[in-house]
C-alpha cells in the first residue's frame, strides 16, 4: 500500500480495494449529512458501490488522469481527497475532497488538502490547483480561503446535488513563482 505520511497524526494513502469497508461505514452513517454537499451518497448503497469507485480510480491513476487517496486520521479511513483532474496540457488539477463529521475541527482536509498542493507544484510540475465548492458550503469555501486560495468566480446553476441545484465558487492557487 502506498501511503504519504504527512504528520504524527495524518496520511494519505493511494485507494484500496480493502477501503471499500470503511467508507461504506462512514457514508451508512452520515448519507443524509454527506448528501447536502455531495451528489453520490445516496446512490451508495453497498461496498461493491466502492469496490467499483475504487477500480475506476486506480484505473483513472494508472492513465495519468487522476489521483484519488484515503484520508487516514491516526491509521482509520475518515474521508477523501483527490486530483479529480489532472490536466499536463494547462497544467492544472482539480482537488476534491470530504470528510466524515465524526474527525471535522482537526485540521485533517487543510493538512490533506495541502499535501496535495505540493504534490501537484513539486513533483507533478501544475501551475494552478482549483477547487470548486457549492456557495452554500461555508466550510468547504473557509478551507480554500485559510489555504490562501482565491476567489476566481461563481459560475451559477453548476450541479445538481439530489434535486437542488446550486451554484460554485471557483478557487484557484498558482504555484509561487
Amino acid at each position: 500500500m502506498f501511503i504519504s505520511q504527512i504528520d504524527d497524526e495524518v496520511a494519505l494513502a493511494l485507494l484500496q480495494p480493502s477501503f471499500a469497508q470503511a467508507y461504506f461505514s462512514i457514508v451508512s452513517r452520515e448519507r443524509d449529512y454527506l448528501a447536502e454537499w455531495l451528489a453520490w451518497p445516496l446512490c451508495a448503497d453497498g461496498e461493491a458501490f466502492f469496490s467499483a469507485f475504487i477500480e475506476s480510480s486506480l484505473t483513472k491513476y494508472a492513465e495519468g488522469k487522476s489521483m484519488t487517496c484515503a484520508m487516514l486520521y491516526k491509521g482509520e479511513v475518515v474521508g477523501n481527497v483527490s486530483f479529480n483532474v489532472i490536466s499536463p496540457a494547462l497544467k492544472k488539477v482539480i482537488v476534491g475532497y470530504w470528510l466524515s463529521k465524526d474527525f471535522q475541527g482537526k485540521g485533517i482536509a487543510s493538512r490533506c488538502v495541502t499535501a496535495l498542493v505540493d504534490i501537484a507544484f513539486n513533483q507533478l510540475e501544475m501551475t494552478k490547483v482549483e477547487i470548486a465548492a457549492a456557495t452554500g458550503n461555508a466550510p468547504s469555501r473557509r478551507l480554500c480561503e485559510r489555504l490562501g486560495f482565491s476567489l476566481e468566480g461563481i459560475i451559477t446553476q453548476a450541479e445538481n446535488l439530489n434535486g437542488r441545484i446550486v451554484d460554485h465558487a471557483i478557487y484557484g492557487l498558482t504555484k509561487p513563482q
